[in-house]
């Protein structure tokens, strides 16, 4: 028979078990923390990416040759139509292409801006705006997941997404 371990002998022992246990709960909570913050900041980081290839044409539009098109056409993802000029410097152009989207149809005027170095252009204005922002939105709306689940910080996550779901929404209204 083994005898008994007399209890402040037993409980010397369990203290080490319990300081190497909080200490990893710590470290682990830590991590968490970090790599869900990682993925956060990527998320937006790639919202703001996705966004800026076309925000930058139509929210500095200092220098660039803005007018108004005329869809002529739609098929295969883009729009065309002749392109008249309205600021200085611009010059008129028999065609110039511009993204397919819902809210764009074959003989309406749409004010644009068009990109240097080619006959692309984008929608300008409040629309247009908004419009080059709707990548930020999808991953405003992404990442309060991540931050909800991932950070447990349910507040920022629904101002987050609150965010997102307006700029979706004001988009979807100005196009």
């Amino acid at each position: 028979m083994i005898p008994a371990m007399p209890a402040s002998v037993t409980a010397a022992a369990a203290r080490p078990r319990q300081v190497v246990s909080r200490a990893s709960r710590a470290v682990l909570r830590f991590g968490r923390v970090v790599v869900m913050g990682v993925v956060t900041g990527l998320i937006l980081i790639a919202g703001v990416w996705a966004s800026w290839g076309t925000a930058q044409h139509v929210m500095l539009t200092k220098g660039r040759e803005r007018g108004t098109v005329e869809v002529a056409r739609c098929g295969g993802g883009s729009c065309s139509g002749p392109y008249v000029p309205v600021s200085a410097g611009s010059r008129a152009r028999e065609r110039v292409v511009f993204e397919d989207s819902v809210a764009v149809s074959a003989g309406r005027t749409y004010a644009v801006v068009v990109k240097p170095g080619g006959d692309d252009v984008v929608r300008s204005g409040p629309a247009g705006v908004l419009y080059a922002w709707v990548p930020l939105g999808g991953a405003l709306l992404l990442a309060s997941v991540v931050v909800a689940g991932g950070l447990r910080r349910t507040r920022v996550a629904w101002v987050l997404a609150g965010s997102g779901v307006a700029l979706l929404t004001a988009a979807f209204v100005a196009v």
